[in-house]
Formats: structure tokens, C-alpha cells, sequence
């Protein structure tokens, strides 16, 4: 079996024809494309060669571009050299980070700099003032008609009005506009790899941008590090000085407060005052102990005060906890595992809830024990409190004198210990100016230059063979597509097959156009005169099978009145009624063939007579039936033609004389064939058509327009015309692309139609043997010039009787 793969093209609709059988799509089967394609072919051929020759134009005289690529490496580690924060630290390594930093290659501010220091202003290729100006059709084009309308063609300068620094500022713009237009900057997937590719026409160009892109980029980041470490060694600068004067004011304070209080005086040469120094050099003692348990249990309960967490606190007792150490290994183990829980469960997973439950406890644990050392400490404090309030009670009671002196030495220490906190603050910004001044020679770029550009040797564009490629499948494209669209609006018949599926009617038949071999080419002849003289022509053959059709189109009536009409002139219907009347009379039956055009009275120009009295004259009892017909000599045709001078009646068929008329003449005939007027403008071909036996309609081949067909049959039904069929006329067998008759070209049975040998004929005749020849098949009929019609067959008037 075999499968028919069908598209549906909408076809066109009229609304006279609402009640025709006919579909409004035309449904095109695999064959049918084929025979688009094969009808079609020149015009699928030349889209295809236009399409073509373009873009293969295009592609040999566009300019080769070259492409140079260099590859950047976005460094993410941090180098934190002397840990002053994020100032001098490396980019981080998300998504956005590394899409700024592609938008930071190609921004107009860095190729700026690459267009300075490449000098790209002097290249005609980016400074567009440098190359020599180009007329093309349209500017051509303009200036003609710009010339035409009396208008100034003198080009304008673009930088009229401006000073030379704006002038070379635009010029620089339109560089780095240039410039941005052949970079381009992506990233390689989720890598922090970077590509910078320049575009040139010169591959040596393209190359040098390329890294001088990637190397810009480098410095630029450079010199923001190196503005950010310039910033930072001034701050400390500053602080360090404000420092400085503070611990000088300090210590001199520390100084003035012993000479102002006599403190070295306390050491007297007396026993009281060797027992006061000595209780004293012991108050100090236990004072030390007493404010350095104090201070111990006062830092530890304000760090665990102000929520600092326990690996930050600094004391030595809960440094040295080995409980503490330990809770601290058991919860970092927990840790890790909520860690790696997170990346496998949810937040309220049995596990996680149990890790993080089990976490809290050690915290809480750790928590106890820290508040127990602040808790020994302040006991500690306390006990050190106490001693130190014993031996004051002590040396209160030995000497009353001493105790503002003692007053005075807890004072003295308490401005030293200040004193000593700003030393210490200042060694430690003296030292990190110091190393912030070295980080200079430490500084470097978070982009490494992975790969350099190499000058490329092929070109990037054009891709011939690709273009070529495209250009087959466009080429291919444009020309299905105007086959398509020729078809979709082809609204000429040429095949009977079109007349049966677009019309909805049934086709009798086509008959081929004659062609004589003249002195200039070929030229038509008279088809009835030809029939005459080849009886045996394929010619002939279609007129015998349009009378065959005739014969045995009503088995149970007989057919006698055939009008034979078409929709406008010019259409072969004239030609076509003489030829198939002749073919009647020659095969013995009594035909009549009656001319009913009175506007152009055709047929009986064609049969060469020119009668006084004709058709009309007798309708209307201006002289006798015998005297109206003519009978042709050669093929016994009887003729009923019109006077050249009668005058013609508004009405003539739709008279009660011409139905009496026709009443006879079925009674003298076996057959009456009536060339009418065509049916859209013609009311008389209407007419007469509701009044035979059968109406054959005539549409000539590629020339007819379906819709004309189509009004021309809905008026036939209108006036209950009784339609034998639609005969495709003239169809030219040497265009066997725009015909789809099976046998259109009879290539199958040619041999069974030849030119006669006899001298002055080239009519068909039957061949001898195998060594006759036929004409091709395909071809149109060709004959030589035939006589006038009215020499090679001289017509009589006979008695109608």
C-alpha cells in the first residue's frame, strides 16, 4: 500500500456558486507537489538562482573578518597578607560577581583606555573621518534626486561649530563606539574563565587588542588596589599621631600625681614609718592581687555580660579549662555534622533537631563552667578584698597620716594602667602602619592572563561554505515558496483535472491548439479547415470525441439541440462549433450548426460566406428557410449564418418564431449545433441555453479565469440549462508543464497520428510499418498554411428539404 502525505492550500470562493459541490480547500496529495514542481520548475529554478547568486555575492565580496581571543582567569582566593579587613582582599567567587566583572571588561571607560593607548584614532578602520568616503546606490541615488529638486548635494561636516577638543572628543566617542561594537566579552558556563574576542580586519589587529583588553583589565584592578592601600596607610597615619600625643599627656600626668603626692617620701627612717612602709609594701601587694582578681572577675563577667561568645573570651582560666577544651572538641564534632546534615535533610529532620539539640546542651554546659570560673574569681576578688581591708585597717591604725598617701598611690596606678593602655594601642597602629606601607610590593591583580591571543589565519567571516549552504536551503525555500504562492493564486484552468475538482463540473474532453509553420514562425490556422484536411489528426480526434460525447450523453432521449457557449470572447468556442458540425456531416449524420452571435457573427466569417439572407432575416419572415441555409460542399454541413447587414433584434431567441423554428429544424436534422454569444455579456446565450437539449461550455486553456467558469455555470443552472460538460479548448501541447491531462501529450499512442505525405498536406494519417514518424509528443500541432476557406471549400445554398 501507499500513503498520500497531503497539505491543504485555501482556494479562491465566490458567492455566486454557494451552491456548487466545489470545496473551498484544495487538498494537494504527494503527486499533485510533484506536479507543482514539475509546472512550476523554471520559476523554483530562478528563485533558486536569485537567492543564490545574492548571498553567494554577499559572501565573496564581503571583507574578511578575523576573530583573536584571549582567555582571563578570575582569581577568587583571598589574600589576606596582613589582615586589615576586606581592603586588600580578593573578589568573591558568586555568579554576580563574575557577570560585573564581564561588564566591567567590556565597558566604555576601559576600551576607552585601549583605544589611548592603542592609538586606535589613527586607524581608518575605528576612526571613520580616515577612510575615503564610498558612494553607494542609495547615496547615489539621493544626491540624484536631491540634485533633481535644486537642493545643495555639497556634504555637510558633521563637526561644523565645534572647537578642535570637541572634535577630537566626538571623533574618540565614535572610536570607542566602534571599539565596544567588536568586542565581545562572555564567560565559559559556570567557570571563572572569561573570553575577550576582537573583531578586525586585520588579523594582527584583532590579536593586539585582544590583550591589550585583558591587560588593561588587570592594571585597572591593580590601581584600585593601590588607591585603596594609599587610603588606608593615611588613616593609620593619622591615628598613629593622635595616639601619640595621648600616651605623652598620660605619662606626664602619672608623673605630676607622684610629685604632687610625695609617695617617695613615705619611707621613713623610723620604726613607724619602716612598719608603715613595710605594711604598705605589703597593702601594695594585696592590692595588686585584690584589683588583678577584680579585674580578671570584672573582664570575664563583662564579656559574659555583653554575650561574647566563649572562644572570644580572654581569660586564662577558661582558656586553660580542660572541661571547657573538651566541650569545645564535642560540640566542633556535633558541628560538623549538623553541617553535613544540612546538606542532605531539612531543617526539622529527626537528626538535625536531635544534632542541634544536642549542640545547645553543650553550650549551656560550657556556659556553667564559665560562669563558675567568674563565679571563683569573684570569690577570689572577695578574699583578696578582705585581706587587702585587714592590713588598711592595720595601717590605719599604726599611722593616720599614711592613709592619704595610700589613697593617693591607688589613684597614682590607676593613671599608669591608662597610660599603659595607649602605649599598647599605639605599638599596635605603629606596627600595622608599617606593614600596611609594605603591602605595596605585595599587591597584585584577582585576573590572571590564562591565554594570549594569537594572530588568527582563517577568517571568522565569511563562512563560504556555510553561507553557501544557507543559501541552497533559502534558495530551495524562496523558490517552493513562489511555486506555492503561484499555484495559490493561479486562477487559470489547464487540465480537464481542474475543471472536474475546481469547478464541480464534468469535463468532456480537450481539444489542442493548431499551429502553422509560416515564414516568421509559427502562427494558428484555421482549426475546421484542418480537421478537413486531417481526418486523421489527434486534432480531429478531440473534436470526434466531444461528438462521441454528444451522441451518448442521453440514452434514453436523443440529443439534437447542443448550444455551445463560453464565458467571455476569444475563447475558441467559434472554431471549436464549425469543427465538430463538419465532424457530424462527415460521419454521415444531417447537421445544422447555426450562427447566434449577432454582436460579431464569427462563425460565419469563418466559414467564408457572406449571405444577404441569414438566420435572423428568416426568423422574421424576411425570406425563406431554404434560402438562409447554406450547405457546404465538402462535409454536407448545413449552415444557418447571419447577414452582414440584417439588423438584429433585441430578441431573438426568447421569440415564439424561433421555438417554432427550432421545432423544425429537430424534425430536419439529427443534430443542431448554436455558436452563442458568451454568457456574462450576452443575455441571449442565457436565454437559448434553457432551451436545447444539452449546453456545452467552452473554456479555453490557461486563458479562462475559474471564477468566470464558474459565474458562467451558475448562470446556465440559473436558467435550468441542462450542462453536458466544460470542453478545455486550445490547450498547447508544446507547454506540457501547465497541462495534467493523463493524454494531454499522447506520447502513449503517437504512433497512431503522422503528418500525411501526400503534396500540400500535412494532415494526420495512419502510419506504414515501423519506419513512419509521428510527431513528438507535447509539441502543438504544426502545419503549413492552409487555403482560404472560402476557396478550398466553396459553399451552395441548398433547399432545407
Amino acid at each position: 500500500m501507499t500513503k498520500s502525505y497531503t497539505i491543504e492550500l485555501p482556494g479562491s470562493t465566490n458567492s455566486a456558486l454557494a451552491q456548487e459541490p466545489v470545496n473551498t480547500f484544495q487538498l494537494f496529495d504527494l503527486k499533485t507537489l510533484v506536479g507543482i514542481v514539475y509546472r512550476r520548475f523554471w520559476l523554483i529554478l530562478t528563485g533558486f538562482l536569485v537567492t543564490f547568486s545574492i548571498i553567494a555575492y554577499m559572501t565573496f565580496n564581503q571583507t574578511p573578518v578575523y576573530r583573536a581571543q584571549a582567555v582571563v582567569q578570575i582569581d577568587t582566593t583571598q589574600k589576606n597578607v596582613i589582615d586589615l579587613g576586606a581592603i586588600f582582599t580578593g573578589m568573591g567567587g558568586t555568579t554576580a560577581v563574575i557577570d560585573t566583572e564581564v561588564q566591567v571588561i567590556g565597558s566604555k571607560t576601559l576600551l576607552g583606555r585601549v583605544a589611548e593607548r592603542q592609538k586606535l584614532i589613527e586607524d581608518p578602520e575605528f576612526n571613520w573621518t580616515l577612510r575615503p568616503p564610498r558612494e553607494t546606490l542609495v547615496s547615489s541615488a539621493s544626491k540624484f534626486v536631491a540634485g533633481l529638486m535644486g537642493r545643495d548635494t555639497t556634504p555637510v561636516d558633521p563637526f561644523l561649530g565645534m572647537t578642535e577638543e570637541q572634535r577630537e572628543a566626538s571623533i574618540m566617542e565614535s572610536v570607542v563606539q566602534t571599539l565596544m561594537g567588536k568586542v565581545k566579552v562572555g564567560r565559559i558556563g559556570a567557570t571563572y574563565l572569561i573570553t575577550i574576542d576582537v573583531l578586525s580586519y586585520s588579523p594582527e589587529t584583532a590579536a593586539r587588542l585582544a590583550d591589550e583588553v585583558a591587560e588593561q583589565y588587570r592594571v585597572q584592578q591593580l590601581e584600585e588596589k593601590y588607591e585603596a592601600t594609599r587610603k588606608a596607610t593615611e588613616w593609620l597615619q593619622e591615628r598613629v599621631s593622635g595616639l601619640r600625643e595621648e600616651v605623652e599627656d598620660k605619662e606626664r600626668r602619672v608623673e605630676t600625681f607622684r610629685a604632687e603626692t610625695g609617695l617617695l617620701a613615705a619611707q621613713g627612717a623610723t620604726l613607724t614609718e619602716q612598719q608603715i612602709a613595710y605594711m604598705t609594701g605589703q597593702r601594695g601587694t594585696l592590692q595588686v592581687e585584690h584589683d588583678q582578681a577584680r579585674a580578671r572577675f570584672e573582664s570575664i563577667r563583662r564579656q559574659i555580660d555583653s554575650g561574647v561568645p566563649v572562644e572570644s573570651i580572654s581569660s586564662t582560666e577558661v582558656s586553660s579549662s580542660p572541661l571547657i577544651s573538651t566541650l569545645k572538641a564535642q560540640r566542633a564534632d556535633i558541628m560538623r555534622r549538623v553541617a553535613d546534615l544540612e546538606t542532605r535533610v531539612g531543617e526539622r529532620h529527626p537528626e538535625m533537631m536531635a544534632a542541634r539539640s544536642e549542640v545547645a546542651d553543650i553550650e549551656r554546659q560550657i556556659n556553667n563552667e564559665v560562669n563558675r570560673i567568674a563565679a571563683n574569681l569573684e570569690s577570689e576578688w572577695r578574699v583578696a578584698q578582705q585581706r587587702l581591708n585587714s592590713i588598711q585597717s592595720e595601717i590605719g591604725r599604726s599611722t593616720a597620716q599614711l592613709r592619704g598617701n595610700n589613697i593617693n598611690l591607688v589613684r597614682l596606678r590607676e593613671l599608669e594602667r591608662d597610660a599603659e593602655t595607649s602605649r599598647v594601642l599605639l605599638e599596635e597602629f605603629l606596627a600595622r602602619s608599617k606593614q600596611t606601607r609594605e603591602q605595596d610590593a605585595l599587591i597584585t591583580a584577582d585576573a590572571n592572563i590564562l591565554s594570549r591571543a594569537s594572530v588568527p589565519y582563517a577568517p571568522a567571516s565569511p563562512k563560504k561554505t556555510l553561507n553557501l549552504l544557507i543559501a541552497c536551503l533559502l534558495g530551495l525555500v524562496v523558490g517552493a515558496g513562489l511555486a506555492l504562492f503561484a499555484e495559490l493564486f493561479d486562477t487559470k484552468l489547464s487540465s480537464t483535472a481542474d475543471i472536474e475538482t475546481k469547478l464541480g463540473a464534468p469535463p468532456i474532453g480537450s481539444v489542442p491548439l493548431i499551429r502553422t509553420a509560416s515564414f516568421l514562425g509559427l502562427a494558428q490556422t484555421n482549426p475546421a479547415e484542418f480537421l478537413v484536411e486531417n481526418p486523421l489528426s489527434a486534432y480531429a480526434e478531440s473534436i470526434r470525441y466531444l461528438r462521441a460525447a454528444i451522441a451518448f450523453s442521453d440514452l434514453d432521449s436523443e440529443t439534437k439541440t447542443v448550444a455551445i457557449t463560453s464565458s467571455l470572447p476569444d475563447e475558441g468556442k467559434t472554431s471549436l462549433v464549425l469543427s465538430l458540425g463538419r465532424m457530424s456531416a462527415m460521419s454521415g449524420s444531417r447537421t445544422l450548426v447555426i450562427d447566434g452571435d449577432f454582436r460579431r457573427r464569427q462563425l460565419t466569417e469563418t466559414a467564408g460566406l457572406k449571405p444577404e439572407i441569414g438566420f435572423v432575416e428568416h426568423l422574421f419572415g424576411n425570406g425563406a428557410l431554404s434560402d438562409a441555409i447554406v450547405k457546404d460542399r465538402k462535409t454536407m454541413l448545413d449552415i444557418l449564418p447571419l447577414s452582414l447587414d440584417g439588423h438584429t433584434p433585441h430578441d431573438v431567441f426568447g421569440t415564439r418564431a424561433f421555438d417554432d423554428l427550432l421545432a423544425r429544424l429537430r424534425s430536419m436534422y439529427d443534430l443542431i449545433l448554436i455558436d452563442t454569444g458568451p454568457l456574462l455579456l450576452m443575455a441571449e446565450a442565457r436565454v437559448v441555453a434553457g432551451k436545447v437539449d444539452k449546453t456545452i461550455l467552452i473554456v479555453r486553456w490557461r486563458e479562462t479565469a475559474r471564477s468566470a467558469a464558474r459565474q458562467s455555470l451558475a448562470l446556465l443552472r440559473n436558467f435550468k440549462a441542462d450542462v453536458l460538460g466544460v470542453t478545455l479548448n486550445m490547450v498547447d501541447l508544446n507547454r506540457p508543464r501547465h497541462h495534467g491531462d493523463p493524454g494531454a501529450t499522447y506520447k502513449a499512442y503517437r504512433k497512431y497520428y503522422q503528418m500525411d505525405s501526400r503534396p500540400g498536406l500535412f494532415g494526420w494519417s495512419r502510419p506504414r510499418g515501423n519506419k513512419s514518424k509521428g510527431l513528438k509528443s507535447g509539441v502543438a500541432l504544426q502545419v503549413p498554411p492552409s487555403q482560404p476557406a472560402n476557396e478550398s471549400q466553396p459553399a451552395e445554398r441548398v433547399s432545407a428539404e
